[in-house]
Formats: structure tokens, sequence, C-alpha cells
């Protein structure tokens, strides 16, 4: 066999796993590879742009409109946005002082924030509409963010408003409690006057860059001219009240808001107190203008107004004693008192010679009544008056007189004949006669005698002497027992008609009357009387009921 040529290739063999190799490679052949698959398709990602979108769909959705969501058409969660929008208006509108809830506004802001988020994160996988473009939303979205920004500010501004509106209420409040307060008395409108004026002040004080608060100075202008309304229609009684409220203020309110408001109401307080008190002088009342008085000289010395308060008064004074000559010199002495009782209450070291001159004034007028009421028949208010004054006033050269007419007055009370005229102040002239006056009664007697003279005599009681059984007995025997001394006492007395006032004194039951009786005393003779006491029949309805009678018995001698 001829060997083979190396470099021939054997034909391939269909089946046989031979395959026609490069030369030099033979070796078990390769399997095919496996038939191909078909490709699978590409999975769908993000549209480009989302970044964008989303940041244009959150500014959007932060503006409280809605619009981030109606750019990706979420319709139902952009309603939520309206809705609270809608909600903090309604809330909002009008402005109100107070604002809106806080916990209202948080939750609104909040919402924003998961309404711009929820828009954000929708917009990055979703297109816009073909007609928006993320760049122009993105611009209009920054835009849109100065609509809640300019809504607060406005709002803010609205609400500035509504405060000053609400401040300026309360300032026309306080005008109104003023202008009614100005029509009635201070003591009735004074809870007025004062709660205008804390409004007033509380404007001031807790509102100071308000609109109202720049009118209050104007407003306290308006206060000051209705609380003193009365000091400027001239009744200074009325004005002293409300001035002296007013000079208090500055104690309460903020000198540099009062300004020279604080000061005013000194004078026209000085001059109401003292026009009140000078009015009260003559007064019949029981306020006789001291207190005005002696407030103006202890709160305002050295004023105009305190320096005639001294003159004023001692011109009352004397007007009031030129007054003790006329016809009711009783009412001027009540005048004079209370006068004197006003200038006991003035400080002393302001008007030192008042006091002096009105106790004399009232000494003069005690004199003035008890004679007064003497001449008109008032005879026990005359004793009383002029027994008073003669043992208040007992250096008063007219105590011997004012004892006179007290007791002249004194026998009138029984005898009005012995007030038919006033008893001398001097001693009569002429010769004198002598009466003797015995006491034959078991009882101290006292005498009193009015006429030409006046006065009285005590005669002790005369121990053996009894009482009569009747007045005949009793005229029979009368101070005519041998061998009694009977009490005596001696008179001299200038002629004329007299009266005489017998009183029992100790030793006399309480039945003794008082006896009066009439004598007239001729020149060229004396006189002798003796008193005793008669015991009468109680039941003798014909007799006096009261069984002791003083009885005098007399003669010319």
């Amino acid at each position: 066999m001829e060997p083979r040529d190396q470099s021939e290739a054997p034909e391939p063999r269909p089946g046989t796993g031979w395959e026609s190799v490069p030369e030099h490679a033979w070796g078990p052949a390769q399997p095919p590879p496996p038939p191909a698959r078909p490709p699978t398709p590409p999975t769908a990602g993000p549209p480009p742009g989302g970044v964008l979108r989303a940041v244009a769909a959150g500014l959007l959705g932060l503006s409280g409109l809605g619009l981030g969501h109606v750019l990706v058409r979420r319709w139902g969660r952009a309603a939520v946005s309206w809705g609270a929008t809608a909600v903090l208006l309604l809330v909002a509108l009008p402005a109100d002082p107070d604002g809106v809830p806080a916990a209202l506004v948080a939750a609104y802001l909040l919402l924003l924030v998961l309404a711009g988020a929820d828009a954000a994160r929708i917009a990055l996988r979703t297109e816009f509409r073909p007609w928006s473009r993320p760049a122009l939303a993105v611009v209009l979205g920054l835009l849109l963010l100065g609509v809640p920004v300019a809504g607060t500010a406005a709002y803010g501004s609205a609400r500035d408003e509504a405060v000053e509106q609400q401040l300026l209420g309360r300032l026309e409040e306080g005008d109104d409690l003023v202008a009614q307060a100005a029509k009635s008395s201070f003591l009735l409108s004074a809870p007025d006057y004062r709660h205008a004026l804390s409004l007033y002040r509380g404007l001031a004080e807790d509102h100071a860059g308000s609109r109202a608060a720049a009118l209050v100075p104007v407003r306290l202008k308006s206060f000051y001219a209705a609380v003193a309304s009365p000091y400027r229609a001239k009744k200074h009684c009325e004005a002293v009240g409300p001035l002296t409220y007013l000079r208090t203020l500055p104690d309460a309110v903020d000198r540099k808001l009062l300004g020279d408001l604080a000061g005013w109401p000194d004078t026209p307080l000085a001059e109401s107190l003292y026009g009140c008190g000078v009015s009260r002088l003559d007064g019949a009342g029981t306020d006789s203008g001291g207190e005005e008085l002696g407030t103006l000289l202890r709160t305002f010395p050295g004023t105009t107004q305190a320096d005639q308060v001294g003159p004023a008064v001692s011109a009352t004074i004397e007007r009031q004693v030129a007054g003790l000559k006329g016809a009711e010199p009783c009412a001027v002495t009540d005048q004079l008192r209370r006068t004197s009782t006003l200038v006991g209450e003035l400080p002393e070291s302001s008007v030192p010679s008042l006091g002096r001159q009105a106790a004399a004034a009232v000494q003069d007028g005690v004199y003035a009544c008890g004679v007064d009421e003497f001449e008109d028949k008032h005879f026990a208010d005359a004793r009383q008056t002029l027994t008073d004054f003669a043992d208040a006033y007992r250096k008063d050269g007219r105590r011997r007189h004012a004892l006179d007419i007290a007791t002249a007055a004194e026998i009138a009370e029984v005898r009005p004949s012995a007030g038919e005229r006033l008893p001398g102040s001097g001693k009569p002239g002429g010769v004198r006669m002598e009466l003797v006056i015995s006491n034959g009664a078991p009882n101290d007697v006292e005498v009193l005698y009015t006429g030409p003279v006046t006065g009285t005599v005590k005669l002790k009681a005369c121990g053996s002497c009894v009482r009569f059984s009747g007045e005949a007995t009793g005229a029979a025997g009368a101070c005519r027992a041998s061998g009694t001394s009977y009490p005596k006492a001696r008179l001299r007395l200038p002629a004329g008609e007299y009266h005489f006032l017998y009183k029992h004194g100790t030793g006399a039951s309480s039945a003794v009357d008082s006896y009066a009786s009439g004598s007239s005393v001729k020149p060229g003779y004396s006189y002798t009387s003796c008193t005793y006491v008669i015991e009468r029949d109680p039941y003798d309805l014909d007799l006096p009921t009261l069984p002791d009678l003083l009885k005098p018995a007399s003669a010319p001698r």
C-alpha cells in the first residue's frame, strides 16, 4: 500500500463526528452553538427631566392653590388643597384683632408641605400635560410662592387695622362715658369718669404706638374740662370734689402723659375752696364752711386765696355782731356760734386773732339773746340763757345785770306783770325805804324781788315755827310769838312798784308752792314782811289741791 499524502485532507464524512478542520488540527469536532433566542424588549424607565418636574410640582403645591397636583392630574388631591385654603380664608377673613388660631395656621402649613412633597413625588414619574413645560412651571411656582407671602403680609396689615379700629372703639367708649358723666353731678358720675380714665390710660400705656394712643392727650384735656365743669360754672362748692379728684390723678397716671394737666387743678381748687367756704359763713345749716377753709389753709398756704381767709372771716364776724341789734339776735347768736366753731377748725397759726374775736362775739350774742327773750316774754328761756351767761363769763361787766334780768324773768314766770319792763342796769338815786322780811316758816325761804332795783335774799328756816291751820290764824300769829328769834333780812329799796317771789327751800314738803305778790314801796315808810306756812284740808274741793302755801305778810310802819 502506498502511503497517503499527509497534506491532503480527508473528505468529511457526514454523521461521523468528523468535520473539516484546518490543516494539522485533527481532533474531535466541537458541538455547534445553540440556536439564538429572540431578544427581550428593554424595560421602560422614568421620563427624562423628572427632577425639574418634581421641583416645579413641589413649588406649585406650596402655593396652596393645588396646582402641583393639577399638573400631574391628581384632581382629588388638588381639591384637598383647595378646601384647606378655603377653610383658612373663611376663618381668617375678615381680619380680626385676635388673628387666626395658631393651631389652624400650623395645620395649614403642614398640609402645604405635605401637598408639595406629594406632588413632587408623583411628578418624578409622570409627564406634565403637553402644554406645560417644567421650566415654565418652576418659574410659575416661584412666582406663586409670593401668594401666601403677600397674603400673610396683607392679612397682617388688615389685622393691624382691625386692632387700630378696636382701640379707636375703646377711645370712643371713653368719650361717650365722659360725655354722659358730664350731664350728672360728680357724686353720681364718678364711676363713669374713672372707667373712662382707665380706658385712656390703657391705650396710652399698653398701645403707645397706636393711632388711638396718639389721641389720648387731647381726650385727657376734654376729660379734665368735663370733670371741672362746675368750676367753670362758678359752682364752687360742687367743684371741690371733682377738682380734688383731678388733683390726685398724677398718683395714678404717668405725669408725662398728663403734661401740664398734672398741676392744673391747684389754682381752681384753691379758688373753689375759698369761694365755697366764704359762701357758707352766714349759712343756717350745720356746714359753716370750716372744712373748706381749713383745707385751703392746710393744702395751699401762702396762696392769694389762703391770705384772704382771715379778713373774710373777720368781716363776717363783724357783720354778724352788728346783726345782734336787729329783730332776731338769738338767730344771729347761733350764726356766731357756728362761725366760732369754724374758727376753731382753722389752723391757729394762719388766723391767730380770729379765735378771740369769735369768742367775744359769741359772748355778746348770748347776752343780747337773753335780753331779747325777756323782752319777747319768753321768761323761762331768758332766765336760762342769762344764768348760763353769768356762769360762763364771770368777769364780764354785764354779769350783774344779766343776773338781775334772770331774777326778774323767774318772777315773771309766776307773775307776768314783773316782766313788763327790763330791770335797770344802774343804781337809782333818791331816798331808800327799809323793808324787813322775817321767816316764820319751818323751812328755808328765798325771796326774789324786782322793781326799781332787783335782787334776792335768803332766809334760814325758823326752827321753832310751825304750820298754821288756816289763813286767819296765820295772819294773826305769824312772826309774833314771844321769845322766838325769827330769821330776818333788811332791804333798803327806792320807792316804786315791786314784785316778789317767795320760794320754799329745805324743810318744806314737796307740795309747798312758790308764791308771788306785788307791793308798792312809798317814800316815808318802812315795811315789814313775814312768811309763814298754812295747812289746809286736802279734801276741801273749794280749796287748792296743794296743802302748803307760802304767804307774805307786810304792813307799813
